[in-house]
């Protein structure tokens, strides 16, 4: 797996955490603090397309939380750490820091991530994010469908969790 992969991975990871609308949730430990864990599938609609997938964990809250990816096997892949003082993207023994997530998933995806509607779509709330639409039509199902619109090239988040 190159670095760009790895990249794109916990991308894919940070994403997912994010857009999900679509994990488990289980009993929050205050009204900032949530836990979501899943599947979820990336496609970038690129030339040519590229598809990653990945089990994932997310704990927090938009200003501060921690993302891991997983293989099928429930090897850790990527995790990535936020806090109001930066953000991190551990892979294995490499590390990536940032003074922010936002500056962080835009070096690794070209564009930053709307965390806070990642959140409110986790929880099956419509939530405004620029160049993303999310649907939370099967939300109740344990399903969530973000597509990412612009920039190009368009992308499409798929989140599969225990409703």
């Amino acid at each position: 797996m190159t670095r760009a992969d790895r990249g794109r991975l916990a991308l894919l990871g940070v994403v997912a955490m994010t857009l999900a609308g679509c994990a488990t949730s289980r009993p929050k430990a205050s009204k900032d603090t949530s836990f979501w864990s899943g599947r979820l599938a990336l496609t970038v609609h690129s030339e040519p397309p590229q598809s990653y997938s990945a089990g994932f964990e997310l704990r927090g809250a938009p200003a501060a939380g921690e993302l891991q990816l997983t293989s099928p096997l429930g090897t850790v892949l990527a995790s990535v750490h936020w806090s109001p003082q930066g953000a991190e993207l551990r892979q294995g023994v490499q590390l990536t820091r940032r003074p922010s997530l936002d500056e962080l998933t835009a070096d690794l995806g070209g564009t930053p991530l709307p965390v806070a509607a990642l959140f409110g779509w986790l929880q099956g709330q419509t939530a405004d994010a620029s160049g993303w639409n999310a649907d939370l039509s099967r939300h109740s199902e344990g399903r969530v469908v973000a597509r990412r619109l612009q920039p190009l090239p368009t992308a499409e988040l798929r989140l599969v969790f225990q409703p």
